[in-house]
């Protein structure tokens, strides 16, 4: 196991987390199936923690995306 493993396995679940601390942003399959939650496009602006939750996510899948884009131009 070489390093970048375990920083690929590192990051895979911190990004894991970060998505399960999320809240749901739509009614769910449930909703659709029923026709409920119909404000699609209603405005809903995050605030807190849950903008900082989102950054940190979105951060660490662009330097996980890098990562693997770099090694796998390194390995050859």
């Amino acid at each position: 196991m070489k390093w970048y493993d375990i920083i690929f396995i590192v990051i895979s679940l911190i990004i894991i987390i970060l998505s399960l601390l999320q809240g749901g942003k739509s009614g769910g399959a449930s909703g659709a199936i029923t026709g409920g939650g119909l404000n699609v496009f209603a405005k809903k602006k995050e605030r807190g923690s849950e903008k900082v939750v989102t950054w940190l996510t979105f951060g660490f899948a662009v330097v996980f995306l890098f990562l693997a884009l770099l090694i796998s131009v390194v390995n050859g």
